[in-house]
């Protein structure tokens, strides 16, 4: 899971966002509300799809953004995290502490690193 998120709020710019992603080589922003509550998820994808289709438009993030979330606690077994993402194709799951907080953020590249490991790989060099 990672721990040091980089998060928008819903009324940040798409552009914005989109910087973001290129200059941390990220794929997935959490979107969240001034109590730091997760709101919606906004994926590299739908940055693409809306630039292409809105060329010189002023974007919102809380106009593009999934709100219909995915999620586990912080509790919960890493292979719920891994279920939600196979069954429903989704890169990224967030991680919600016991007061409705954003605790962190697990993605395919998380199990992937994982996998590698124990197959005897060193992390160093991915």
């Amino acid at each position: 899971m990672s721990t040091a998120l980089i998060t928008m709020k819903a009324n940040d710019t798409v552009g914005h966002a989109d910087f973001e992603m290129k200059v941390a080589s990220i794929r997935h922003i959490p979107v969240v509300d001034e109590r730091n509550r997760l709101v919606g998820m906004v994926s590299n994808r739908d940055i693409l799809r809306e630039l292409g289709r809105r060329r010189g438009e002023q974007i919102v993030i809380h106009e593009i953004m999934s709100r219909q979330l995915f999620r586990v606690s912080v509790d919960a077994p890493a292979r719920e995290a891994a279920e939600l993402i196979l069954d429903n194709k989704i890169g990224a799951v967030p991680v919600i502490g016991d007061e409705g907080q954003l605790v962190g953020l697990v993605t395919e590249t998380d199990f992937v690193r994982y996998a590698y490991e124990a197959l005897g790989g060193a992390t160093e060099t991915i």
